[in-house]
Formats: structure tokens, C-alpha cells, sequence
């Protein structure tokens, strides 16, 4: 008698353990760098990184995704509290997190797309660069003012003769340290090599007493208070962080989806854009509650994270429980890093970003590349929020512009077929007499309507057709604005003696010219047909007639 097959059970998710760990190890180091980019205690970029390690999970679609403060964010945050205090920054995070969680129960998920890509790359390079300076000071022993990348040169340069010696030295030893390992050991070392940097200079800091020669340390790291409290602001900063709240929206989601997006495309995964704004609202609205920092799904931890061998979500949850203990365990070891070595790791983190490769590459490309180039100078030249916002300005008006410009064709028949192309880039294309058939290459809508409807009046008034053949291939539907403008150039026409048919007409514009009563039984209803040579065909037959 065979003996019944005993009931599989269930693998230990050995590799979403491991890869837990090993993310831990890179969001600790970072995360208390992170917090002095932000200008507040670490516990505050620590709380963020457990709430957004716990809370994505629920909701996000991507499985190796971390949420944890970001570089750019933190950037953005330290911009806000040197407005108003910490509150300030908190009370944006707030904001930002309820219009994520709005973006995606209105399924916007495209938003992330209305940043183009040259302007993330100006945005990211000219962030990278302000906050290697900004690090300076700390590595020189130090205090400059100001918050742009100038103000801190110009600091430093006053301040060169006060440049305290040793805390330059361990720094630069630091910061070589960092290096050395990142190129050379790296693939030996089983830990993050800031981890390995930052454990050596708490180490040096408790056998050398670092403190009492003058170097600035970390300290205590204070235990948050987890109470769940709404900021305390005047309702004119609520107004004034309610203005940047968007453009922070954008910039944290067109890199967040950048980093979900790219590593569901190597590895075949589905993911949601609209259940990501959701759950990044999720994350960013209970870090400020608990008074956390902003955070998104970073490339480099999300990277790590899949490299090290996550295959579920659980590997976030075993990141957060590692961190929890590691928070637990090394919060008094914590406290002797100084300054210096935490300076010089954020130096390191973000020294691959520096050289502006992708920002020259982009230039050889040509079209909207100089908008990388002009949001590098904003960050540089006026700072992380005014950059921001032209960052994010620049990519719409840019957008807008593009969609509003009259852009037009003039069709000819191709000899021998029933296809019609551009008539000036084939020119064996058969014009037929007296029939001008034109192609809008953009979507109408309320933006360029007008402007495209009065290009082909004016080409039919130079070009004097008896019937203009307009086809809508382009169009999905026309708004009440275009609507009210294709009767407009209808009627122009019928006065100027010349008709107007339509050809490629889908079945939602006919809806729209229906309920327009521009098309079906009325007196000067405007022929709409199938096709370009179904349409050029009509024409020329009633003309033969009439």
C-alpha cells in the first residue's frame, strides 16, 4: 500500500529575508544622511523609511519597490523647513500625500509623463551637485549660510582660513574610505560599503573620543513620540506648501514610477500607475502624521533590493522589521558618528550622479534637451523649490505648447492605391482638381482648435478648392470647443464658396458632431465619411453631376 503523498508546505521566503536585510543595511546609513539633507533629527527619515517599508505593500502593485525618503525629497523638505520650521515640512508632506491619494482614485495616472525626461535628468543632476555642496561645510568643520548651490561656494570661500583640520582630514579619509570599497571590495563584502564606512567612524569616534577634539558628532538619537497629530501652521503657510505640494506630486512620482516601471519591464511584471499614486499617497500621509519625511521608490534601493534576490513584497516588510532592530540596537552607537563620516558617505552616495553624462548625452539628441540644462541652472542658481517648480512648469508649458501648435498637412493620392500620404514628402502623390485634403496631425481640443480650423480656412482662401476634405485620422473625440469650431469653419467656407466633407471620422466624433447637429439631416449638415478616398470619391461624383 502506497503511502498518501504528505501535504507540501509552503517555502520559507529565504531570498525576500535576505534581500529584507540587505536593503536595511543601505536605508539605515542613508536614511540618517538623508535627515541632515532635511535639516531635522534622524529619527524623522527613520520613521518615513518604516512607514513607507509597512504601508506600500498594502497597496502598491510592484514587488520590489522601496518607499523610503528620497535624496530629492529630502532636498525639497530641507527647502520648506528653512521657510517655516519643521512644521512647514510636514504640513507639505501632508499635502503632497492627500493629492497622491486624489491622483489616484481619479485614475492620473499619467501625470508622471507630463515631466519629460531631459528636465528629470537636469532636475536630478542639479540636486545631486547642490547637495554634495551642501555637505561640504560639515566635512570642513564649518557653518555657511544659505541654501543654493552659490551661496554655499561663496560661504566656503570666506570661510577657508576656519576650516578645522581634523575634521577635514576624517572626512577626506572617510570619503576615500567609501571610494576604495565601492570600487575595489565590493564584491567581496557581504554588507552596503556605507554601512562598512559608517561603522568604522562610530568605532574611531569611541576609541579616539572624536568629540573632544572638536569634531561634531550625530547625538542621541531621541525616540519619536508616536502620536498621530496634524502640523501646526498658519493658514498662510498651509497656502504656500498647498503651491509646491504638486509640483513635489511630479517630481516624486515621475521618479518613482521611473524606478517601478523600468524593473517591471525587465522582469515582465504588471504594475498599476494608478494603484501607485494610491499607494504612495498612503505612505507619504502617514509619514507626516507620525511626522516623517516625504518619501518614493527610489532606483537605488529598489535596484538593491532586486539584485539582492526579493521575489515578493515581503522583502519590504523584512526591511522594515531589520531596520526596527537595527533602529533598536545601534541607536546609542548611532550617536558617536560624527559629522564628518556621515558628510562624506552622502558625498559617495550621490558621487555617481555628478558627472552629467546623461545630461550631454541628451543634448546630442537635440528638441527639448536644453530644458535639462535649464533646470540644472534653476536648482544651482536659484535653489531646490524655485528649480522644482521650473522644473515641472517648464515640462507643462512645454507639453501644452506642443499640443497647441496648427499643425496641418496636405494629402495626395499615391499612384495605384486608395492611400493618401503627406503630399510634400511623396512627390508622385496625386492631387486631385479642385479638392484640397488636408490631415490635422494633433488632437483637437479647446487649446488649438481655433488656431488649426483657421490655418485650413486660410490655406482653402490662398488655394481657392471647390471642396476641402478634412481628415480627423488623428481625433478620438472633440470637446464642446472644437465642436463649436468645426461649424464655425464649416459656415466660413460655405460663404467663401467652397464645401467642406470630413473623412476618418470616428465613431465618438459622430456622437459629438450628432449632438452638435453638425452631421444627419440638417440643411447644412457637414458630410462625414469613412474613409479619405471614400470621401474624395463622393466628391468628385457630385461634382460630375453638378
Amino acid at each position: 500500500m502506497t503511502a498518501a503523498p504528505s501535504p507540501s508546505r509552503p517555502a520559507l521566503p529565504w531570498g525576500d529575508l535576505l534581500a529584507g536585510l540587505s536593503v536595511a543595511g543601505v536605508l539605515l546609513p542613508e536614511a540618517v544622511a538623508y535627515a541632515a539633507i532635511a535639516g531635522v533629527p534622524p529619527m524623522h527619515a527613520l520613521l518615513a523609511a518604516l512607514v513607507g517599508l509597512c504601508v506600500y505593500p498594502l497597496v502598491g502593485t510592484s514587488r520590489f519597490a522601496i518607499v523610503a525618503p528620497t535624496s530629492s525629497a529630502a532636498a525639497i523638505f530641507a527647502s520648506a523647513v528653512a521657510v517655516g520650521g519643521p512644521s512647514m515640512g510636514f504640513g507639505l508632506v501632508l499635502i503632497t500625500g492627500a493629492l497622491f491619494l486624489a491622483a489616484g482614485l481619479l485614475r492620473a495616472g499619467f501625470l508622471g509623463a507630463f515631466i519629460s525626461r531631459p528636465v528629470l535628468r537636469g532636475f536630478a543632476w542639479g540636486l545631486a551637485v547642490t547637495i554634495v555642496l551642501k555637505q561640504l561645510p560639515h566635512i570642513a568643520g564649518v557653518h555657511v549660510a544659505g541654501n543654493r548651490a552659490v551661496q554655499v561656494l561663496a560661504g566656503l570661500a570666506a570661510q577657508v582660513d576656519a576650516f578645522h583640520l581634523p575634521s577635514l582630514q576624517l572626512g577626506l579619509a572617510a570619503l576615500l574610505l567609501w571610494l576604495a570599497v565601492h570600487h575595489g571590495l565590493r564584491r567581496v563584502l557581504f554588507v552596503p560599503q556605507s554601512l562598512v564606512v559608517l561603522a568604522l567612524g562610530i568605532a574611531a569616534s569611541d576609541w579616539l573620543d572624536l568629540g573632544r577634539h572638536g569634531i561634531v558628532l550625530v547625538g542621541q538619537i531621541e525616540w519619536q513620540h508616536l502620536a498621530v497629530a496634524l502640523p501646526t501652521m498658519s493658514t498662510e503657510h498651509w497656502l504656500r506648501m498647498a503651491e509646491i505640494a504638486p509640483a513635489l506630486l511630479l517630481i516624486l512620482f515621475a521618479e518613482s514610477w521611473g524606478s517601478v516601471r523600468s524593473l517591471a519591464l525587465q522582469r515582465g511584471d504588471p504594475v498599476d500607475a494608478n494603484r501607485e499614486l494610491a499607494a504612495f499617497g498612503a505612505c507619504n500621509l502617514a509619514s507626516a502624521l507620525l511626522q516623517g519625511l516625504p518619501v518614493g521608490a527610489g532606483f537605488s534601493a529598489a535596484s538593491a533590493n532586486a539584485a539582492a534576490g526579493a521575489d515578493s513584497k515581503w522583502a519590504s516588510i523584512a526591511a522594515a522589521l531589520a531596520l526596527a532592530v537595527l533602529l533598536w540596537q545601534a541607536r546609542d552607537a548611532l550617536a558617536l558618528l560624527p559629522l564628518p563620516v556621515l558628510a562624506a558617505v552622502m558625498v559617495g552616495i550621490l558621487s555617481h550622479n555628478l558627472w552629467p553624462k546623461a545630461v550631454i548625452s541628451g543634448l546630442r539628441l537635440g528638441g527639448d534637451a536644453w530644458l535639462a540644462v535649464m533646470a540644472a541652472l534653476a536648482v544651482l542658481l536659484f535653489g531646490v523649490l524655485f528649480g522644482m517648480l521650473l522644473a515641472v512648469g517648464s515640462s507643462l508649458l512645454l507639453a501644452i505648447h506642443r499640443f497647441a501648435q496648427p499643425l496641418v498637412t496636405e494629402l495626395g493620392q499615391l499612384p495605384g492605391t486608395r492611400d493618401y500620404q503627406d503630399a510634400t514628402r511623396h512627390a508622385e502623390a496625386i492631387r486631385h482638381p479642385g479638392i484640397l485634403i488636408v490631415r490635422v496631425e494633433e488632437p483637437l481640443f479647446f487649446a488649438n482648435a481655433e488656431q488649426v480650423f483657421q490655418l485650413i480656412r486660410n490655406w482653402a482662401a490662398g488655394s481657392r478648392p471647390d471642396t476641402v476634405v478634412l481628415s480627423l485620422e488623428v481625433c478620438d473625440d472633440l470637446d464642446a470647443t472644437a465642436s463649436e469650431a468645426l461649424a464655425e469653419l464649416a459656415a466660413g467656407l460655405r460663404q467663401d464658396g467652397i464645401g467642406l466633407v470630413l473623412a476618418r471620422v470616428k465613431d465618438r466624433i459622430r456622437d459629438a458632431l450628432v449632438r452638435a447637429g453638425l452631421v444627419n439631416g440638417a440643411d447644412d449638415a457637414i458630410p462625414a465619411y469613412w474613409s479619405v478616398d471614400d470621401a474624395v470619391q463622393a466628391t468628385a461624383a457630385n461634382r460630375r453631376i453638378a
